[in-house]
């Protein structure tokens, strides 16, 4: 069943199209991110409230259901296609509850039902300010059973606790990225020429933005010292590629497996197939490195709007991606 999630302040917008869904859930930067305290915290919050040996935030991905934390589940993600979170999305403004999925008949060839994993389900979606659902805060049980009204509530007020830690997350992310794409601006008007002439000054400009994929995964299996040497490495590959001397600029946001680089002039193919030839060196290393880049339309257009560009480059890069995986 469905039961309106309480105290709801989003409005709400149904039929949201998928590829704007998608888009919302990668600017905010939080799928393939590394484990928090915080998080583990609400879930086992969830698991008490509710009463349940499982608690999940689960934030629904292209094809997989990736979790922020979890409690009792071994799994850092499952198929898309296995989801229950995947149907509570599609009610954002209400809270699923499934009393017995064995006796749903959406759920209940799923291997975590047939194995006896899960019986019980209840989701409480996470809504951006702009009403778009991106995963659940949801518990599970092995037994069928009903929510009570507190604890549809609790569940409820957790999903939007869990929402805010994400917008702070993103707001911190989106103040770095300002201040990086800043940087080439502010040392161009501190540094003699020829790097600062008006002819400099005037040039347009290219965003590129590069992530590796599946951080978390990638140091869960390589471990969080190597994957980070192998970032710092392929850092300093990087920088080889671009043209100091014109003003270009490359660093990476911190604590992310992301770099943002400015690349000035209107001539850049060449330094962008340079950087795309040494993310795929670095294959070799266990990384996969995605870019995405956007062109300024002019030399004054705001860099916030060109990354912005550049940032929905990258994510249907990732859809190819996921698509050719």
């Amino acid at each position: 069943m469905s039961v309106p999630a309480p105290h709801s302040t989003v409005a709400h917008r149904p039929n949201i199209p998928e590829s704007q869904r998608q888009r919302a859930l990668d600017r905010l930067r939080i799928v393939d991110s590394l484990p928090e305290p915080v998080y583990d915290d609400l879930v086992k919050l969830a698991s008490t409230v509710c009463d349940t040996p499982i608690a999940l935030v689960s934030l629904v991905d292209r094809d997989r259901q990736w979790f922020k934390a979890r409690l009792g589940l071994d799994e850092r993600e499952t198929a898309r296609s296995l989801a229950v979170c995947d149907h509570a999305i599609r009610n954002p403004g209400e809270l699923l509850e499934v009393p017995d999925l064995a006796r749903d008949p959406r759920f209940a060839g799923l291997p975590m039902v047939q194995n006896d994993i899960a019986r019980f389900y209840a989701g409480a979606p996470l809504v951006t300010d702009e009403g778009i659902p991106i995963g659940t805060v949801c518990v599970l049980d092995n037994e069928p059973r009903e929510l009570s009204d507190e604890q549809r509530a609790g569940l409820a007020s957790l999903s939007r606790i869990a929402m805010e830690l994400i917008d702070a997350h993103a707001r911190e992310h989106q103040a770095e990225i300002d201040a990086l794409l800043a940087k080439p601006a502010a040392i161009a008007a501190a540094t003699p020429a020829p790097i600062s002439t008006a002819a400099a000054a005037s040039a347009p400009y290219t965003v590129a933005i590069l992530e590796l994929q599946d951080y978390a995964g990638t140091c869960a299996r390589f471990g969080e010292r190597a994957t980070e040497k192998s970032l710092e490495a392929l850092g300093r590959a990087l920088e080889p590629c671009l043209r100091e001397d014109l003003g270009d600029h490359i660093d990476r946001v911190s604590c992310s497996p992301e770099f943002v680089a400015t690349l000035v002039g209107g001539d850049v193919e060449a330094r962008i197939e340079a950087l795309r030839r040494t993310v795929e060196r670095h294959r070799s290393d266990g990384l996969t490195v995605l870019i995405g880049t956007a062109a300024a339309s002019s030399a004054d257009e705001a860099p916030g709007a060109v990354f912005l560009r550049a940032d929905a480059a990258l994510s249907r890069e990732k859809n190819r991606h996921a698509a050719a995986a």
